[in-house]
């Protein structure tokens, strides 16, 4: 980052600091030039995934139970026309890609910011425990609120909004209790990801429960949401993401200078005037509120919050002006590429995106304990 007042350039990705005071030009526009080139690798990078991620909503477009020409699906996209087999282009492709397009960005910011303000990389809603917190308040509503019916083949959420909010609840306790882990024991990051185990641990028991007292189809109906399935996605649900997601992902990228500053160290941020309490209890809500209504509209998606930024962040580094960003799209085209996967792995069987996920983020799990204790 470049501080205008001093003319100070810091790297984020090695610790280094250029100082732009100085007494041949020569030098001060080299560092300068290097600093332009720090930015525009990145920027083409995000660029490059963004352009990845079109092509893949174009291809995923094109896969499904019924045979449409690959030009007929582009005509009905760009001409948005829903007549005819359009209909089935708009209303049973799109609005699935949509849904991974958003729950995928939703799932990797929410990663990206619990590590930061937790200082720990192995953070994410599925490690800490919060997809399975939610799931159990998404699941207490439909059986406890009424909120849901069991219907022959799959759940149909009633009132989206009870689910939301108890799943959102739930959630929430379980993120009251990792911060005051976090505020008063002061606990190494090992011990949260133990904690995150402990909290899932219980409200697994409760969603054991549940599965026990529950009707036959509730019982089927419940296990398969737990799956995590994109296949339950209309335009309804795509625009609550969309209104939860976009304020919270601009504030997140409106806050990108103080979570560089919490990058680096407690001390650190607040001598630059930060309220490093403030940020996380802030940060941790509104990442928990992304995580809560997309478990509870979709199910739980495991490790997509660990795979976007983590790949984003092995390639652009830890400056989050450019990692929030970055995760969103790779996470986004994580998701996608995955329910692609499982519609036409074993088709005509359509294999849950969340097994898919678990799959391609438990090797990357292991892989980080095995370097944090290198």
């Amino acid at each position: 980052m470049i501080d205008a007042h001093d003319r100070t350039i810091v790297n984020l990705d090695n610790d280094e600091i250029y100082d732009l005071h100085s007494e041949d030009g020569v030098e001060t526009s080299a560092t300068y030039r290097e600093y332009r080139s720090y930015v525009k690798r990145k920027s083409w990078f995000i660029l490059f995934c963004a352009v990845v991620l079109l092509l893949g909503v174009f291809a995923a477009s094109y896969v499904g139970a019924m045979d449409i020409p690959f030009l007929d699906v582009l005509r009905y996209i760009f001409t948005l026309d829903t007549s005819g087999l359009g209909r089935i282009v708009w209303d049973v492709r799109m609005v699935r890609i949509v849904a991974c397009v958003l729950v995928g960005a939703g799932l990797a910011v929410a990663g990206v910011v619990m590590q930061c303000v937790l200082r720990n990389p192995l953070a994410s809603p599925f490690t800490l425990g919060l997809s399975s917190a939610a799931a159990f308040g998404a699941s207490f509503s439909i059986i406890f609120l009424q909120a849901g019916t069991g219907l022959s083949s799959f759940m149909s959420i009633d009132n989206p909004y009870v689910t939301t909010i108890s799943a959102f609840l739930f959630s929430l306790l379980a993120t009251a209790l990792i911060l005051l882990l976090v505020r008063i024991t002061r606990v190494s990051a090992e011990t949260m990801i133990l904690a995150g185990i402990a909290i899932s641990a219980i409200f697994t028991a409760g969603l054991s429960f549940m599965q026990y007292i529950a009707s036959d189809t509730q019982l089927a109906n419940i296990v398969t949401w737990m799956f995590g399935n994109m296949g339950r996605a209309t335009w309804n649900w795509d625009l609550i993401v969309f209104a939860v997601l976009l304020p919270i992902a601009l504030y997140f990228i409106y806050r990108r200078w103080d979570y560089n500053a919490m990058d680096a160290g407690e001390e650190t941020a607040k001598g630059l005037g930060i309220n490093t309490e403030r940020e996380r209890t802030i940060g941790m809500v509104l990442a928990v509120l992304v995580s809560s209504v997309i478990v509870s509209f979709f199910g739980i998606i495991a490790f997509i919050g660990l795979l976007g930024p983590h790949i984003a962040r092995m390639v652009i580094g830890g400056d989050h002006r450019y990692l929030i960003p970055a995760a969103m799209v790779i996470g986004a085209l994580i998701l996608l590429v995955s329910d692609m996967v499982g519609m036409t792995i074993m088709g005509p069987m359509v294999i849950p995106v969340g097994i898919i996920t678990s799959l391609l983020g438990g090797p990357l799990f292991i892989y980080l304990l095995i370097r944090r204790y290198r």
